[in-house]
């Protein structure tokens, strides 16, 4: 968790980034590959990233269309409070976890975390479900089998949670969680299955 400090200077950061000048400045990016970078269809090339730095207009942009998309997710949270129904959930690896290891996801709703545990040669990756979850109860009654894919479609793990609202595996592939991740869209989603 970050410190008070940590965050007023990550927020003067992003408002220097945000507010220098540079002469002839215009969006570099469309919004279309900037809405998939954020939902984690499609991936940055090095290009589109030094573009995206190099354009406070086209960083502005981004940060728009991030919030806007923070702002439809947490719609949809308040929505599910009056709806218990679940149909999946989804998110990304961000920057800052990409830099070092790997210890967890969260879905943009909050309502899921993926753990990652080392353990020995490899990793043990653990899905557990809030208990803030508005679906939180039914999906605990229901015993319903739930799924994490990657953002190319691969299963990260597959089973029924545990009264904790619990599923523990080990880590299906041979890169490290971070890597694999970035490998794929840097984006992964939490499915129900079908019986």
């Amino acid at each position: 968790m970050k410190s008070a400090q940590e965050e007023q200077d990550a927020r003067l950061r992003e408002r220097a980034l945000l507010a220098r000048a540079v002469p002839g400045d215009r969006l570099m990016l469309a919004d279309a590959t900037l809405l998939a970078a954020l939902d984690g269809s499609r991936a940055l090339t090095p290009s589109e990233r030094q573009a995206l730095s190099a354009s406070p207009l086209t960083l502005r942009r981004f940060r728009h269309l991030s919030l806007a998309r923070h702002a439809a997710a947490q719609s949809q949270v308040r929505q599910a409070a009056n709806d218990p129904v679940w149909g999946g959930s989804s998110g990304m690896l961000r920057a800052a976890a990409s830099a070092a290891m790997l210890e967890s996801l969260v879905t943009d709703d909050s309502c899921w975390t993926l753990h990652f545990l080392p353990a020995g040669e490899g990793w043990q990756v653990i899905l557990s479900l809030s208990a803030e979850a508005p679906f939180a109860a039914r999906l605990l009654r229901e015993r319903v089998m739930v799924r994490v894919i990657d953002g190319g479609g691969a299963i990260v793990l597959q089973g029924r949670l545990d009264a904790d609202g619990e599923y523990e595996c080990g880590w299906p592939f041979a890169t490290a969680p971070a890597h694999h991740f970035q490998m794929y869209g840097a984006g992964f989603a939490v499915e129900p299955v079908a019986p």
